[in-house]
């Protein structure tokens, strides 16, 4: 079967389904919302902290678990979906975060909240790869660009948005853990219904157990942009674990500033700006958005740290600004750059790697960070960890500029 053919609905049977412009627009909302989700305990951790009164350093582990759920998962199931098709993967993977959002709602303690979190990024990381190629096959003829270009903003704009959602409820009601994962798993379950009623995209294929073997599957043809790019996710989903891990702490012992709102928008503005840059530059060759991307990263960088050094709170929104557009620049770039160079049935398992890469860097920095906290100090520790955001992003810029070469 042709390339071409796979990347239409698939007719099956005699079931109805939705519109391909429904079909499309519900699946960009529905990977939206799981990042909406994915964003949205940013500002409840810190409530979480005065209610329970565990350790801080407890935040980034609950804050971590989310993205080692999620690589777990890519690992195992990133790929399925080039098997076993789109649809059930999506529909399996909704019905578990919906678990998750239920797992939040009635949580006595933060023990549950880090059970919740890695329930969270296990659905996550099956929809992942799954959502980011069935945008691509669901687009409209002439238009799959675009699918590519939802696959990054999506996520981006869901995280910033549910940062800056949960800041506001934490601020303005008694109740902000019921209302705002109450009306998530309320989102889930629209999801679910969507992804049922969607057309198939892709043919079943054997090896569907074989694909559960842990495994990332990069193409050769996309492999020197894929390795290119793999500093420049580094360096970018490091700043964005700063403002969406470590943010609240900031606000709190380097600015003085404990505000449920206040936290919320800090954490907002660098994925906006990603979701943002992902969309204005989506007419640009990819390779270079991704060193401008890169470039960005380091100057956000740059002056993040300058903000924090001199407690000016205004720096540091602008250096949020600025490394998010690098942020999601070097996303939607990276995508749109190996996108291409993989057939359909290799899509999923190469979106796979590349996320795999991105929520690595996410993670793991993030985790570690915090447990420096106690021996070196917050501010210390922030200072480091921003430091080798810009080495990686230096790193970037000389791996993009040799591949340009």
């Amino acid at each position: 079967m042709s390339t071409a053919t796979l990347e239409r609905p698939l007719v099956t049977g005699r079931r109805r389904t939705l519109p391909p412009g429904v079909a499309f627009a519900g699946a960009a909302l529905a990977f939206a919302s799981l990042y909406l989700a994915a964003g949205a305990p940013t500002s409840l951790l810190v409530l979480f902290e005065h209610q329970w009164g565990f350790a801080p350093w407890v935040l980034t582990v609950a804050f971590a678990a989310y993205a080692f759920g999620l690589l777990a998962s890519l690992l195992v199931v990133g790929s399925l979906s080039d098997h076993v098709g789109r649809r059930p993967v999506l529909i399996g993977a909704l019905v578990v975060e919906l678990a998750a959002m239920l797992m939040f709602v009635f949580a006595p303690g933060i023990g549950w909240v880090i059970a919740a979190r890695i329930v969270q990024g296990v659905a996550t990381g099956a929809a992942t790869s799954a959502f980011t190629a069935a945008l691509v096959e669901l687009a409209p003829p002439g238009h799959k660009r675009l699918g590519g270009i939802l696959g990054a903003v999506a996520p981006a704009g869901g995280l910033g948005l549910g940062a800056l959602l949960t800041g506001a409820a934490v601020q303005f009601t008694h109740e902000a853990n019921l209302i705002v994962f109450t009306s998530l798993a309320v989102i889930m379950a629209l999801g679910t219904v969507t992804a049922a009623l969607s057309a198939e995209t892709v043919s079943r294929r054997p090896g569907a157990v074989a694909a559960l073997r842990p495994q990332v599957s990069v193409p050769r043809p996309a492999r020197p942009d894929f390795l290119a790019a793999a500093p420049a996710h580094l360096a970018s989903w490091m700043l964005a674990g700063l403002f969406m891990g470590l943010s609240p702490s900031i606000l709190r012992d380097v600015f003085h500033h404990d505000s449920g709102l206040l936290n919320g928008v800090t954490a907002f503005l660098p994925p906006a700006a990603a979701a943002s840059a992902a969309y204005l530059l989506s007419r640009y060759p990819a390779r270079t958005v991704v060193r401008f991307g890169t470039v960005a990263v380091l100057a956000g960088a740059a002056i993040v740290l300058a903000g924090i050094g001199t407690v000016t709170l205004p720096l540091l929104w602008v250096g949020g600004l600025v490394g998010g557009a690098g942020f999601g620049s070097t996303l939607s770039g990276a995508l749109r750059t190996v996108g291409p160079l993989a057939e359909a049935h290799q899509r999923a398992g190469l979106f796979a790697a590349v996320f795999l890469v991105a929520y690595l860097s996410f993670g793991v920095p993030t985790m570690l960070a915090g447990q420096l906290v106690a021996p070196l100090g917050l501010l210390n520790t922030v200072l480091w960890y921003g430091g080798a955001i810009i080495v990686a992003a230096l790193v970037a810029l000389a791996a993009q500029l040799r591949l340009a070469r």
